[in-house]
Formats: C-alpha cells, sequence, structure tokens
C-alpha cells in the first residue's frame, strides 16, 4: 500500500493544484519512484488510498498496467482518514497475509525484498537516521524490538510490514497510526530495522529543490 492521501500543507503552493505524490522528482512523478522500486522486487498487487485532488492520481497511473503492477484505490471522503485509518479501511483490498506500507512522501533505495514476508509480531518497520527537521526521532530499537522511548532514538521511514492484526481493535474513522503502534510495542510485537542508505522525507518546497538538484548532478 502506498499512502498517498496526504493534504500536502507544508508543500504548498505546491499542492495546492497539484496532489504532493504528483510532484515531479528526477523526472517522474514522486509516486511512480515507490511504484517501479515495488514492481522490481516483485510485488505487482498495490493499492494506493487519496484524498485531495485523487482524481489527478488515478487519472495519472491508471490501472498500473503502465508499470506492470495491478492498482486499487480506496478514495477517502469526505476528508483524509490519517495513517491509521487509512490503512484500516483499505484492509478488505490488502488480503488476509502480511502487507508493506509506504508513505508517498518518502524518497528510498531500500531494496524492498530485504524485509521480512512473515514478521516475528504484529509489524516490522525500517528506521532511519534521524534528519536535520527531526533530531529527536521516533522510537528505540533494542534487540531488534521496536520500544517507544530508549536513550537512543531512530526516525520511522514510513516504510514497514503490517500484519492486518495490528488493527483488530479499530474502528471505521480518523485515526493515527502511532498509537496503535506504541501499543503493540509495549507487548513485544514490533520489530525493526535501520536503513542506512539513502533516505529523504520530501516534505517541503526546499527539500524537494535539493532533491531534484541532487539528481542533475
Amino acid at each position: 500500500m502506498i499512502l498517498a492521501a496526504g493534504r500536502g500543507e507544508r508543500m504548498r503552493p505546491l499542492t495546492d493544484t497539484t496532489p504532493k505524490p504528483l510532484l515531479s522528482v528526477c523526472g517522474k512523478p514522486l509516486i511512480v519512484h515507490h511504484i517501479e522500486a515495488l514492481a522490481n522486487a516483485g510485488i505487482r498487487e498495490l493499492v494506493i488510498n487519496h484524498a485531495w485532488l485523487g482524481e489527478q492520481i488515478e487519472a495519472t497511473l491508471g490501472d498500473g498496467a503502465q508499470y506492470g503492477v495491478r492498482i486499487q484505490y480506496s478514495p477517502e471522503v469526505p476528508e483524509a482518514l490519517e495513517t491509521g485509518g487509512g490503512i484500516f479501511q483499505a484492509l478488505p483490498l490488502l488480503g488476509d497475509g502480511p502487507f508493506i506500507v509506504v508513505n508517498g512522501d518518502v524518497m528510498c533505495d531500500l531494496d524492498y525484498r530485504s524485509l521480512p514476508a512473515e514478521p516475528q509480531g504484529l509489524a516490522h518497520l525500517v528506521l532511519v537516521a534521524n534528519p536535520e527537521h527531526h533530531p529527536k526521532g521516533d522510537f528505540a530499537l533494542e534487540n531488534q524490538l521496536l520500544r517507544a522511548e530508549g536513550p537512543v532514538k531512530f526516525t520511522f521511514s514510513g516504510i514497514g510490514v503490517y500484519r492486518p492484526q495490528l488493527f483488530a481493535q479499530c474502528k471505521s474513522g480518523k485515526f493515527q497510526l502511532a498509537p496503535i503502534l506504541r501499543r503493540a510495542m509495549a507487548d513485544d510485537q514490533i520489530t525493526g530495522e535501520i536503513h542506512k542508505g539513502i533516505w529523504t522525507d520530501v516534505g517541503t518546497p526546499q527539500r524537494l529543490l535539493e532533491l531534484n538538484r541532487r539528481c542533475n548532478q
């Protein structure tokens, strides 16, 4: 699942007329980089949620055939459901087994084939070194188990593998993912790893400009 429902407030005015996943990075829409990376890893069945200007996403990507994948969409109306609510709504499209979720507004060179097909617990998250704009990080890693707190915290990359059972107690509506993850961490149900390769949170016009500048070097 590629998360693509955000309004992109920090990216305005670019996102006033274009949804953030369709902003150009290195000559192609940001979301296409994710689709190609997933396809290259042999993942052909994709789900994309959308809200703000979502019709543009569907019109651009279609059914995914041009990328060698099959795309199903999970529209969120009348407003975006946040990360947790968006994933929960899409569960019927994602099947009964573990599934990968990727934030649509990051750039990362992770090889998705390296992720566990069957997480030991309810989820497996990819962490990265803390960027300048997020110095305190999100979660700690202790013997491959994620902790909500710890002496050294890393930033959640926005990439993870989830079991549907993580959302067993959830109800339809708008809610965040982080509280669900923290509760599962307390029960030793979330494993993790640190990705040391390329990762960028494409969250502002300046970061988008810098990313495109690096592409052209």
